[in-house]
């Protein structure tokens, strides 16, 4: 009888683990998955991964017919919504594709024909199972249980609670509601610690639009690259910045999530429905997003934000205001031009000019002489008035400060002023609950601590004062340089002591490069961070302009213009701190006699080409103070890992004051060959002189050799100048006819005929256009990015 029941009980036994196993394997839901595991696509989009707690799940997400994502999302919501994801941008077939926990330890994702789309790399670390958290982490762990890789530390566009994120991790934004694949906003912080959203679009020069003007905390002390989100529903940066969800408070499920709309929103999920609620918004004013409503076009509260045409343009494209707006096809061309007003109104950069105190009517009046400008801006009640080239990212203000008087045909004005609505519907509005106004942490003020220590600190005060005084008196008498490092505080840069850079630099140990303004050296910092460090000379005498350029340099930022970290200014050393560029100058790549680099392929020059031109017309139209490079050549084109172009050395930049279009410079600068004609004639200096050394240099990229030598050595400049001209004028023939077979002959014969014949000669017609003798002549920065942008396949 005993053994009857043991037998029984055995037998019961393994038909329930019969049972358990066929039915794990029908769900292929796993807590853990070992080495050696593979999954397909063909199982379905079952979880592979559960968290314990059943939050999270793990697996193959679907997102188009014959097209999957790897990627975590929540369970308990009524629709999949995704938290991470591995191939975002690189959607792997539904027919064979698969995850396999490779027996060396590495995670890989593999599409159909084998081929691996991502991989955790963590194969020679001794990784042994991957599993799912209860905080919706996905984590590869060793023997010992411990963690060697971790999806936290790869967000995509969402942050969960008890996720943080630092400076080398960012948000990127979907590319639309409902899509995964990246987009055009992304949340990081930047070099100086303080945390941004960046709005960088294909067709568009890159912008930042958070922090805003009125709302940047830079001379906030003791910063750090961290934020995160924690389980309360609270928000904090390491700048000191905070938001918090409406709901504070334990047990609800949340996450932080960068939009496609390019807002940084707050979700709570109800657990009953599981639908989502915005518990949280960093940008209350969506009309601060840059990019929403597109080019000319305006984004306005009515009461909610909605965009619509600038009179005289009509939408793009209705499904996506993003594109903005184009002009209408039956708008004529014409030179009789009046101005409508659009009160409470600005736009984004592309700044012309800007003029302190001058009469509207005067600043029309420039604004009707300049073919490139299409409004003119004024501050209320200033007298400050600016030329717009460009009219992106319009917004009009509920508290008006500043009005757009617009250029716009006659003809094509019925109406003096613009509409309410030039469109009819708008994909700009949003039902919001808003979260409470954005905050600096700061302890709370109180009264009895003021009322006990008020004598106190009013006789220390005035002590203070007659001691301040005394200093100061006594500073003013001191014969070194002024120390800059009080007013670089506010351009965000880090102060270097001359002892730290000599450490940085093993002593100025290996030289990267020299030129007129100084010898640049390589450097590591402390935290391992590579930087050229560049010495600059004779700058006793110019250090007020070393001042004023150091306090805009600091607030440069653009993918195309090499960033400045920090500074020294202890006695005569002037020094700069920047980002390392690991391929060095174009020069080098671009003139390579000796065969020690590989010839640059077509698209990486054209891409060269743009890539300059956005940076020069983000210093010249963009910045808060206009600049001008005056050396532009290949030296100063840096080229980093993907060929991605970036100007340099600003040691020669002049700045524009917004108060003048000009700037009369002591002595001539530049490099021999690149120089344009306006500098020997002793006149003002504009942009257009850096619009003339970018038309050599583009000369050069289709060329693949110097203009210069083409002369013989030891001529002088008026000879290469003859030069250019004898180019521009013989170009200017052949583009004319309909034969392009001169182009195999005029491009660079290493590329054996590999380039785009349609590419090529745009970039030779832009060329010749930048060299014209006569600076009126040559268009401006702005336009050869959208010239160059309209062959971009």
């Amino acid at each position: 009888m005993a053994m009857g029941q043991v037998f029984m009980f055995n037998a019961a036994l393994l038909s329930f683990l019969l049972m358990s196993y066929t039915a794990l394997a029908n769900n292929q839901s796993y807590l853990a998955i070992a080495r050696g595991s593979s999954i397909s696509t063909r199982d379905g989009t079952a979880p592979i991964l559960v968290s314990p707690n059943g939050a999270f799940s793990c697996g193959f997400y679907k997102v188009a017919t014959n097209a999957f994502t790897f990627s975590i999302w929540f369970s308990r919501s009524a629709e999949k919504t995704v938290a991470w994801t591995a191939n975002r941008d690189a959607p792997v077939n539904g027919n064979g594709s698969r995850i396999v926990f490779q027996k060396s330890g590495s995670l890989d994702l593999l599409d159909y024909d084998g081929t691996v789309v991502w991989s955790t790399n963590t194969a020679a670390i001794h990784a042994d199972s991957a599993a799912l958290l209860d905080t919706g982490s996905l984590v590869i762990k060793d023997q010992g249980g411990n963690p060697l890789w971790s999806s936290f530390n790869s967000p995509t566009d969402t942050l969960l609670p008890s996720q943080s994120m630092a400076s080398n991790t960012r948000l990127v934004s979907a590319s639309a509601k409902g899509l995964l694949s990246s987009g055009f906003y992304t949340f990081y912080f930047d070099s100086n610690y303080t945390s941004s959203l960046i709005y960088n679009r294909k067709n568009e020069i890159s912008t930042t639009y958070w922090p805003t003007h009125n709302r940047s905390w830079a001379n906030n002390g003791n910063r750090n690259q961290y934020c995160g989100l924690d389980s309360k529903g609270a928000f904090v940066a390491g700048d000191q910045l905070k938001f918090e969800a409406s709901d504070l408070g334990d047990d609800i499920m949340r996450r932080l999530t960068l939009d496609y709309d390019g807002n940084l929103r707050m979700y709570s999920l109800n657990m009953m429905t599981g639908s989502w609620s915005i518990s949280g918004v960093l940008l209350a004013r969506l009309c601060e997003i840059h990019g929403l409503c597109g080019r000319n076009s305006l984004c306005r509260y009515t009461p909610e934000p909605e965009c619509s045409c600038l009179e005289g343009f009509e939408v793009t494209q209705p499904s996506d205001w993003s594109k903005g707006c184009k002009r209408k096809r039956n708008s004529v061309a014409s030179n009789d031009f009046i101005f409508t007003e659009l009160p409470g109104t600005d736009f984004w950069g592309y700044e012309l000019n800007y003029n302190m105190s001058m009469p509207l009517q005067k600043c029309i009046k420039m604004c009707l002489e300049d073919g490139d400008c299409q409004a003119v801006g004024v501050r209320g009640g200033t007298g400050q008035c600016y030329r717009k080239t460009l009219l992106f990212s319009g917004k009009e203000f509920p508290e008006p400060y500043n009005d757009i008087y617009m250029k716009v045909p006659r003809a094509a004005l019925p109406l003096p002023k613009l509409p309410s609505s030039s469109t009819q519907g708008h994909v700009c509005k949003f039902t919001e609950k808003m979260a409470p106004p954005i905050q600096i942490s700061q302890k709370k003020f109180k009264f009895g601590y003021f009322l006990t220590s008020a004598l106190t600190l009013l006789a220390v005060e005035v002590t203070l004062i007659f001691i301040g005084f005394w200093v100061l008196h006594k500073w003013k008498r001191r014969p070194e340089p002024t120390d800059v490092g009080s007013m670089i505080i506010y351009g965000q840069f880090c102060r270097f002591s001359y002892r730290e850079l000599q450490e940085v630099t093993n002593c100025f140990h290996e030289e990267m490069g020299r030129g007129g303004s100084g010898v640049v050296y390589k450097g590591v910092l402390t935290d391992e961070r590579k930087v050229a460090v560049k010495k600059l000379s004779d700058m006793i005498q110019g250090e007020q302009e070393f001042r004023s350029e150091l306090s805009v340099i600091g607030r440069i930022y653009h993918m195309n213009v090499v960033r400045i970290w920090g500074f020294c200014a202890e006695k005569t050393h002037r020094l700069l701190v920047s980002e390392f560029v690991e391929k060095g100058s174009l020069d080098r790549v671009l003139f390579d006699n000796l065969n020690l680099y590989p010839v640059l392929q077509w698209s990486q020059r054209y891409n060269i080409a743009l890539g300059v031109a956005k940076g020069l017309a983000y210093l010249h139209h963009e910045c808060l103070e206009w600049i001008v490079h005056c050396d532009v050549k290949p030296e100063n084109i840096l080229l980093d890992e993907e060929f991605e172009p970036k100007i340099a050395d600003f040691g020669l930049v002049k700045l524009l004051g917004r108060g003048a279009g000009a700037q009369m410079l002591s002595r001539v600068h530049g490099t021999r060959g690149y120089i344009a004609p306006e500098w020997a004639l002793n006149i003002p200096i504009t942009g257009k002189a850096d619009v003339y050394s970018y038309g050599v240099v583009l000369l050069e990229l289709v060329m693949g050799t110097r203009v210069s030598s083409q002369v013989v050595q030891g001529e002088g400049e008026v000879e290469v100048e003859m030069a250019v001209g004898h180019y521009a004028k013989t170009l200017k023939k052949k583009l004319a006819s309909k034969d392009q077979s001169w182009l195999l002959e005029f491009v660079d014969c290493r590329l054996s005929g590999e380039f785009d014949y349609v590419q090529a000669a745009m970039m030779l017609k832009i060329a010749v256009s930048c060299v014209e003798e006569e600076r009126g002549r040559r268009p401006n920065m702005s336009y050869v990015v959208e010239t160059l942008l309209s062959l971009v396949e």
